[in-house]
């Protein structure tokens, strides 16, 4: 399904309100967690440009890291998992300069017959 207005191929109806932070970067995945799509936020927060991700894993492209959680399940494999929201994990993510950025991850599934991901990652400071 495209939207109506701007023929963008992806659809995302959340369930409740949310409003992400302005500096927040959203990416768009597949049922098995690999980025499909991701906005002028994400690219601007990880310095990645599209064909550096498209089709990688989320979580392994990213170098997604939860401190306080070792070897724990990664937050957006379990938001497709459970099919659940997993929001406010504490988490860390690699850069394309190689550094890392201490940010906020909100994981949203798709109820949709496609499934997939909406993951979008908010910058916070130290």
């Amino acid at each position: 399904m495209a939207c109506e207005r701007c023929g963008f191929g992806f659809l995302f109806e959340l369930m409740d309100d949310y409003f992400p932070s302005p500096l927040a970067g959203i990416f768009v995945c597949d049922q098995q967690g690999r980025i499909l799509a991701f906005g002028q936020g994400a690219r601007e927060l990880s310095g990645f440009n599209e064909a550096e991700l498209m089709g990688s894993e989320l979580g392994e492209a990213l170098e997604l890291l939860v401190p306080d959680e070792p070897g724990a399940h990664a937050p957006h494999m379990t938001a497709l998992e459970w099919g659940a929201r997993v929001l406010g994990k504490q988490m860390s993510l690699r850069l394309a300069n190689d550094s890392t950025q201490l940010v906020t991850g909100d994981f949203f599934p798709a109820y949709d017959d496609d499934g997939g991901l909406l993951a979008v990652f908010t910058p916070r400071s130290t």
